[in-house]
């Protein structure tokens, strides 16, 4: 694999397989998940798996229900930064990780985090550089319907707003 096509901040190839490659950035240490084929919408990327469950959240988990985190299998995963303009998405009810917008080999795999978290771990400040970027990226309990309607969320998460708003 040749990672200088890729339009991308990350320069180390750290693991490779078949749909996709782990880079790292030489100079910040971040990794990031890069396409290694084309995908369009619709199209599971891969499918995935709890590693582990827990009542917690951390950086390395997704929320699959109320006090229920899972840590991703296959572990190259874990490795799919927060974007406000995602390229990807967790379906939690098929365990599937699904191509929301056309992906050619090279182009980095994003998820919004909210669309998976309720409350986050480690609350930060998005620099994706979307024009449509949120700024502070806390957990969806934090954000408008009308800001998450524009994005796919789990099931749990459709759950936990529509009981939040519906007050």
């Amino acid at each position: 694999m040749n990672t200088k096509t890729f339009n991308s901040p990350y320069g180390r190839v750290i693991s490779q397989h078949q749909i996709a490659n782990v880079l790292e950035s030489e100079s910040t240490r971040q990794k990031c998940l890069l396409a290694a084929v084309s995908f369009l919408p619709g199209d599971v990327i891969t499918s995935f798996n709890a590693g582990s469950t827990q009542s917690f959240a951390t950086y390395l988990t997704i929320q699959i229900g109320s006090g229920k985190h899972i840590t991703l299998l296959p572990e190259f995963v874990q490795y799919i930064n927060h974007s406000c303009a995602p390229t990807a998405f967790f379906n939690t009810t098929t365990m599937e990780l699904v191509c929301i917008i056309e992906l050619k080999a090279g182009d980095e795999i994003t998820f919004f985090y909210p669309s998976t978290e309720w409350e986050m771990a480690q609350p930060f400040v998005c620099n994706c550089e979307s024009t449509e970027c949120l700024q502070l990226i806390n957990g969806a309990s934090h954000l408008s319907v009308e800001t998450l309607s524009k994005y796919k969320l789990t099931h749990f998460i459709m759950q936990q707003v529509k009981q939040k708003f519906s007050m």
